[in-house]
């Protein structure tokens, strides 16, 4: 084939889309059952599965911030596409979003720049997360970032200063989780990981 459609040709291998210049709708258009992100017009492959500790860890820190924010956050656990361009959507583990800022929602999922990203770091996503996604949720424009690693039990908290993050806490043990710009959250790395089984 020739031309325009050669561009959207999905070619997989074990971890990434080989074309470049891929927009949202030829990854809305994949009929698989792999998770994947759109990084950049470069789709991304997401695997292998989350952890069992990751997804509870996930699920601890959403409990958390769902139970001292719901009146006036929205709070959204992955999967759930973050469209932040037609070549830039990401699926970040946890996403809040201002109950006033409720237009960034669709049904395609979030469209536009949440108030707050999570990341639960693993083996596999690493790099991605304290590289990649640092870079890319700074340039769309993404108020907080948090970095959870659930071996080291911390919270890296980074805020947005112009067009750059700025690591601005990182919490442990019984230290209070709180945040800049949503004055909401409160709870504890050691309340989360205490929930948590060792496996």
């Amino acid at each position: 084939m020739s031309g325009k459609n050669t561009k959207k040709e999905v070619f997989l291998n074990s971890n990434y889309v080989k074309e470049n210049g891929l927009t949202y709708d030829d990854y809305a258009s994949l009929n698989d059952d792999n998770r994947y992100e759109l990084a950049g017009g470069r789709l991304e492959l997401m695997s292998p599965a989350p952890s069992v500790t990751h997804q509870l860890v996930s699920s601890e820190i959403y409990k958390n911030i769902t139970a001292s924010c719901e009146a006036d956050y929205i709070a959204l656990y992955a999967p759930i596409d973050v469209i932040l361009s037609s070549t830039e959507v990401r699926q970040p583990d946890l996403v809040l979003v201002d109950r006033k800022r409720m237009n960034i929602l669709s049904r395609r999922g979030i469209e536009g720049a949440p108030d707050l990203v999570v990341e639960i770091l693993s083996p596999s996503t690493l790099k991605r997360d304290k590289l990649d996604k640092l870079k890319t949720y700074a340039a769309f424009q993404i108020s907080e970032y948090w970095i959870v690693d659930p071996e080291a039990g911390i919270l890296e908290a980074y805020t947005l200063k112009e067009e750059r993050y700025e690591l601005t806490n990182i919490f442990q043990g019984t230290e209070l989780v709180t945040s800049p710009i949503i004055p909401c959250i409160s709870f504890t790395m050691a309340e989360i990981l205490e929930n948590i089984p060792k496996l």
